[in-house]
């Protein structure tokens, strides 16, 4: 659906990582931070305001079918973010919330619960294919490597918060469902149906709403 793919963009929003800057700080400009390649902002009206944001302490809306919300930090938030390779954000699950399977095949990714209790899990590669999940409980950790199929759910009879860091400001998203049934164009639904052993029809079914 494409709702899940804007759901998960939002950890793409800023700049890539410089490993040996030529100088201290790479403050983007407004241009910058909107998304056109410009060079950095004068190091002279740099102020510290450039590497503050705020507001990670409001919740999200999760009224959608997930009922999750993500608020990541980005260049137009926190300016000073830009080369420094690195993106956060905040997690909110409401009841019965959750985030469906999706790889970042360019980034770690590390989650500290804050409320609530979150399961979280990621499955290894081939062979093999084993499940590592954990139930996180208020100031626990947990770390995706990169690459791997990941997910996360709400473990709470309530709402959760977590912040989620991944060591690339363009982790990259690939959402296993929308990726299988959202292509464009379609995987032909019999590959499918013999890939994943469905019934055709079953497979027609979820074509149809990604």
């Amino acid at each position: 659906i494409i709702l899940f793919v804007a759901f998960l963009s939002v950890l793409t929003l800023s700049s890539g990582f410089v490993p040996f800057p030529a100088q201290d700080f790479c403050v983007a400009s407004q241009a910058a931070a909107a998304g056109f390649p410009v060079s950095c902002k004068d190091p002279l009206l740099v102020t510290a305001d450039d590497f503050f944001a705020g507001g990670l302490h409001i919740a999200g809306n999760t009224t959608n079918p997930f009922r999750a919300s993500i608020t990541a930090l980005n260049l137009a938030l926190m300016p000073g973010l830009n080369t420094l390779g690195l993106t956060i954000a905040r997690l909110d699950l409401a009841a019965g919330g959750f985030v469906p399977p999706h790889t970042h095949p360019r980034a770690t990714e590390i989650l500290s619960v804050i409320d609530g209790s979150l399961e979280v899990g990621f499955i290894s590669s081939s062979p093999g294919n084993r499940l590592f999940k954990k139930i996180l409980h208020e100031g626990d950790s947990f770390v995706v490597p990169v690459g791997l199929v990941h997910y996360q759910r709400n473990a709470a009879a309530g709402n959760t918060v977590a912040f989620v860091a991944v060591n690339n400001p363009n982790p990259g998203i690939i959402a296993i469902p929308s990726t299988l049934f959202g292509a464009t164009p379609d995987l032909a639904a019999d590959y499918l149906s013999g890939a994943l052993q469905l019934d055709v029809k079953i497979v027609e079914e979820l074509l149809a709403k990604f």
